[in-house]
């Protein structure tokens, strides 16, 4: 199931277009907020960083 972007959040940018929480016109998310974790123990670049509200969509 995709997002109809009816609750588009622009103050969050996202180009990961395999969540279900992706904006499909557009490159946004439609959560209200959202979890950035590691899965690091000493996280030193932006690759060791994760959306933890990734949904893989359907």
């Amino acid at each position: 199931m995709a997002c109809d972007c009816s609750n588009v959040n622009k103050s969050i940018k996202c180009t990961v277009t395999q969540c279900k929480n992706h904006c499909d016109t557009a490159d946004y998310c439609s959560l209200s907020a959202i979890q950035v974790g590691t899965h690091e123990s000493n996280p030193t670049m932006v690759e060791c960083t994760d959306c933890n509200s990734f949904q893989l969509k359907n």
